[in-house]
């Protein structure tokens, strides 16, 4: 009933106002709005997971010699592998059963910056052995920390950033995957030019819930065994101050704790760098040296509010490091409602 009521005021003010007036009414009566549902209350994260994505394709990762020399060497490293003789291929596996008989023959898809291409694949024939001479890989392991859930959708962020393929730097497609609960064993702490890492053992017979999406703002799926904590109520970048705030995350005892730090710099023109803080708190510099990869992710806290989570160590000074805003994030998970099962 409101929305009508609306409608008609403005109908009403285009009849009233002069042309110039009408033109400006009509065109936002009918601009598309984009209306974002998260929630303003959500549970903070902080617990540490473990990632598992199988990638939308193989990622070219490396080329070896066969008889002494290269072949299928018009691929680089990042190229995803799409199709064989026009047949999709996610593991190994496929790809054998896709190339079928005719091994003299063999046609590939491929991708390379968003851009396909279509090629012979050559095998050679060693100890009875077809080979590509392609170093490939089809997923990504690793461990990253939960920032936040949202309990009315069921949507939760991890990480703040994109993972990016280890060796060749591309970014993952995401056809399948799934975080798990995982425990800390160890850090091995940052130094100056030299950043650290949270070191932790994944239990994947305890599955926290599948991911969707591989964004430049972090990972994103659903809860499938979630968390039982309260909800903490969240906060724009404009409402964020310079000075005290905490990292939670969680410590060598995998309980999570409130680690001191100051904001430096509030920039709201850099979405994936928005925060710019130092570590201050002498225990947590004690466990790691600072911030270290594993860390992104843990939620930045001020006044009781999430305001955003950490993203990235300075690696010249690891005291140091970026965040992004809790907003970015929750209107990046909230892309993927419509992906729902």
């Amino acid at each position: 009933m409101v929305f009508i009521g609306l409608i008609k005021l403005l109908y009403l003010l285009i009849i009233l106002l002069g042309d110039n007036m009408k033109k400006i009414l009509i065109l936002l009566l009918f601009m598309p709005i984009i209306v974002f549902a998260y929630s303003n209350k959500i549970i903070p994260g902080g617990e540490t997971i473990g990632i598992e994505i199988n990638n939308d394709g193989l990622i070219v990762i490396g080329l070896y010699k066969i008889n002494d020399k290269y072949i299928n060497n018009y691929f680089k490293i990042g190229d995803k592998i799409k199709k064989i003789n026009g047949e999709d291929v996610y593991s190994v596996d496929d790809l054998i059963s896709n190339i079928g008989d005719d091994v003299d023959n063999v046609e590939v898809l491929y991708e390379r910056n968003n851009k396909e291409y279509i090629d012979k694949l050559e095998l050679v024939k060693v100890n009875d052995v077809y080979k590509t001479g392609l170093y490939i890989k089809n997923n990504t392991l690793g461990i990253g920390t939960l920032t936040y859930i949202d309990t009315e959708s069921n949507i939760y962020g991890a990480l703040g950033h994109v993972i990016n393929e280890s060796r060749s730097g591309v970014s993952i497609d995401v056809k399948s995957g799934f975080s798990y609960d995982a425990n800390i064993t160890s850090f091995s702490k940052s130094r100056d030019g030299n950043p650290g890492s949270k070191n932790a053992d994944i239990d994947k017979s305890n599955i926290f819930g599948s991911i969707l999406s591989n964004s430049d703002y972090g990972i994103y799926g659903f809860v499938i065994n979630g968390i039982d904590k309260d909800s903490m109520d969240i906060a724009s970048l404009n409402e964020v101050k310079k000075g005290d705030a905490y990292i939670l995350t969680s410590n060598l005892n995998n309980v999570n704790e409130y680690y001191k730090i100051n904001i430096l710099k509030i920039d709201f023109d850099n979405k994936d760098k928005s925060l710019y803080f130092d570590v201050v708190d002498d225990k947590l510099l004690d466990m790691s040296g600072g911030i270290v990869q594993g860390m992104s992710g843990s939620p930045i806290i001020q006044d009781n509010k999430i305001i955003g989570c950490v993203t990235r160590v300075i690696v010249n000074d690891v005291s140091k490091g970026y965040g992004i805003s809790i907003i970015t994030m929750l209107e990046e998970g909230d892309k993927i409602k419509s992906l729902r099962e």
